[in-house]
C-alpha cells in the first residue's frame, strides 16, 4: 500500500518513524466543466487514487520535501519559499507559504510524497498534493481551519505560488468529498450539498478512460479561455458568466469565438443543475445524456478537447454507453463513460482497440468509485 510506502520511504530518509501520514485524493468532475471559475456550479466526487504524505516536524526552521516517485529531494528554507519557483516541489512548498501568507505559524517539517493519481490526466494530481500536504500540516501545527477554508488555502497555492490559474473545485473536491456521493458545489456562495451518486445500486459503472494524452494547467489555453470569459463578462457588464440570464442576448452583443465560450459555460451551469434532478429521480439515462451534452459543448463551443478524448467518448457510445465526457480542465487527459456494469470490459476492450487501429497510446480504464476527501489515513 501507498501509506507503507510513504512511511517506509520516511523511514529511509530521516531514520526515524513519521509521526503520522495522511492523503489527499485525486477527483472527476462528474459534470460541470470550467464553470467554477465562472462563479458557477459543478458536480465532482473524489477518487480512490490519492497523494499520500508521510511527515514530522523540524526544530530547525527548514523544510526538506521527497518525492518517491520522481526519487528527488528538495530542502528549503523560509527564504526559498518563492511564489514561481518551477519543479514537483512547488505543490508542497506552496501549501507552506500559503498557510504562512494567511497568518498562520508553520514549523518547518519532513515530507516524504507518493501518490497514484494519473499526472496530467485531468484528475487533479497537483491538489491531491496541496491537501494532504495542508492536512498533515494543519495537525502537525495544531491549526483549526474549516474544511473550505482549508481548501481556499490549497488554492492560493496553485494560483499564486505555482502559477496555475483554476478555481475552486480541485482543492473543494479533494478536502470536501465523502465517500459514495458527489459534492455538488455552488462556487459563488461556496454552498455544499453530498449528493449521493449510488450507480453501482442502479447496475452502472462509470468507467475511467485515461488516453494518456497528458495536459497542463499553467499552460497557455487554459489561461486564454479564463481570459476570454473575464473579456465577455466586461463587455456584458455581469460580474461573472454565473450571471447572464438571456443567453441569445449575450450571443448578439458578443464576439463569435466569445460567444462560443459564453454559451459553453452558460449551458455547462444548466447541465449540473439538471443533473442534480437526474440523480435525484435515479434517471440515469437522463444524466448520461447530460455527460453527452457537455462533451459536446466542451468539442465544439469551448474548444478543449482533442482528438483522443473525442474517440474515446465516440467508441464508449458506440458499445452503448449511457452517456460520456471528458472530465478536467481540457486538451487530453481522461473520459467518463457511464456503462451498464455487464458491459464494462466491452466497453474498454473496444476504446483499446480503436486506439490501436489510430496509432494512439494504450489508454488505461478503471472504475471511478467515490471515496472520501482528505484525511489521516496512519
Amino acid at each position: 500500500m501507498l501509506t507503507d510506502q510513504a512511511a517506509g520511504a520516511f523511514r529511509a530518509l530521516t531514520g526515524t518513524d513519521p509521526v503520522g501520514v495522511w492523503s489527499g485524493p485525486g477527483r472527476i468532475n462528474l459534470i460541470g466543466e470550467h464553470t467554477d471559475y465562472n462563479d458557477g456550479f459543478v458536480l465532482p466526487f473524489a477518487l480512490p487514487q490519492a497523494a499520500f504524505l508521510a511527515a514530522s516536524p523540524r526544530t530547525d526552521g527548514r523544510w526538506r520535501l521527497r518525492s518517491v516517485d520522481l526519487d528527488d529531494t528538495v530542502e528549503l528554507g523560509l527564504d526559498e519559499l518563492v511564489p514561481g519557483t518551477p519543479g514537483w516541489h512547488s505543490y508542497l512548498a506552496g501549501v507552506v507559504w500559503a498557510l504562512r501568507e494567511a497568518g498562520h505559524e508553520v514549523v518547518g517539517a519532513d515530507l516524504v510524497l507518493t501518490s497514484d493519481v494519473p499526472l496530467g490526466a485531468g484528475l487533479s494530481s497537483s491538489a491531491a498534493i496541496e491537501c494532504a500536504a495542508l492536512t498533515a500540516l494543519a495537525d502537525l501545527n495544531g491549526l483549526d481551519i474549516a474544511p473550505m477554508d482549508r481548501a481556499k488555502l490549497a488554492r492560493v497555492a496553485e494560483n499564486a505560488y505555482v502559477g496555475a490559474p483554476t478555481g475552486l473545485l480541485d482543492q473543494a473536491a479533494s478536502t470536501l468529498c465523502v465517500a459514495d456521493h458527489a459534492l455538488f458545489l455552488d462556487c459563488r456562495t461556496l454552498e455544499t450539498q453530498q449528493v449521493p451518486l449510488a450507480v453501482t445500486a442502479a447496475g452502472l459503472e462509470i468507467l475511467v478512460i485515461d488516453t494518456r494524452t497528458r495536459h497542463s494547467h499553467v499552460d497557455g489555453e487554459y489561461a486564454a479561455r479564463r481570459a476570454s470569459c473575464e473579456e465577455a463578462c466586461r463587455l456584458l457588464g455581469v460580474p461573472a458568466l454565473r450571471d447572464v440570464t438571456d443567453l441569445d442576448d449575450a450571443l448578439a452583443r458578443l464576439p463569435e469565438q466569445t460567444g462560443r465560450r459564453v454559451r459553453h459555460v452558460v449551458t455547462e451551469n444548466q447541465r449540473v443543475l439538471d443533473a442534480m434532478t437526474a440523480l435525484a429521480a435515479g434517471d440515469y439515462p437522463g444524466l448520461g445524456r447530460l455527460m453527452t451534452a457537455s462533451h459536446a459543448s466542451m468539442r465544439d463551443d469551448y474548444e478543449i478537447t482533442e482528438a483522443s478524448v473525442d474517440l474515446a467518448v465516440e467508441v464508449a457510445l458506440a458499445e452503448g454507453a449511457l452517456g460520456a465526457r471528458m472530465t478536467g480542465g481540457g486538451f487530453g487527459g481522461c473520459v467518463l463513460a457511464l456503462v451498464s456494469a455487464d458491459r464494462v470490459d466491452a466497453v474498454s476492450e473496444a476504446v483499446i482497440a480503436a486506439f490501436a487501429a489510430a496509432g494512439l497510446p494504450q489508454p488505461v480504464t478503471f472504475l471511478g468509485r467515490p471515496s472520501a476527501g482528505a484525511r489521516r489515513v496512519r
